[in-house]
């Protein structure tokens, strides 16, 4: 079977947004998230609600990673599927990548950034 499905897709947005809403969230390179926030115009402060609010846009059919899913070799989620998306995004008002994984049931945020590769 194809890896990743639309169920498994639809299921890893659930439990990023509801990671996110428990403000259960690790990020992977801190400095360089918070650049791309204020790029986008947000603060690190309201990561919660942004990617809340981002997780809700997201669609598995905008799932832009490997299949099967790339694994993480950081060692805080080394072995974890890798999940990158990209979309048109209402809230951050642009083309938008997002790449996380989940681990123990906290939602690692890898990337945020405006696209930075043309999209097709």
């Amino acid at each position: 079977m194809k890896r990743p499905t639309h169920k498994e897709l639809s299921k890893k947005l659930r439990e990023a947004q509801s990671c996110a809403e428990e403000d259960r969230i690790m990020l992977m390179n801190p400095a360089s998230l918070a650049a791309d926030a204020l790029n986008m115009g947000y603060m690190m402060d309201d990561l919660s609600k942004v990617l809340h609010d981002v997780l809700d846009e997201i669609r598995p059919e905008n799932y832009v990673g490997m299949s099967p899913p790339q694994r993480s070799y950081e060692q805080e989620i080394n072995g974890a599927d890798l999940f990158p998306f990209r979309w048109k995004s209402l809230i951050v008002k642009c083309l938008a990548y997002l790449k996380f994984a989940i681990s123990s049931q906290t939602l690692w945020l890898i990337s945020f950034h405006p696209n930075r590769k043309a999209p097709f």
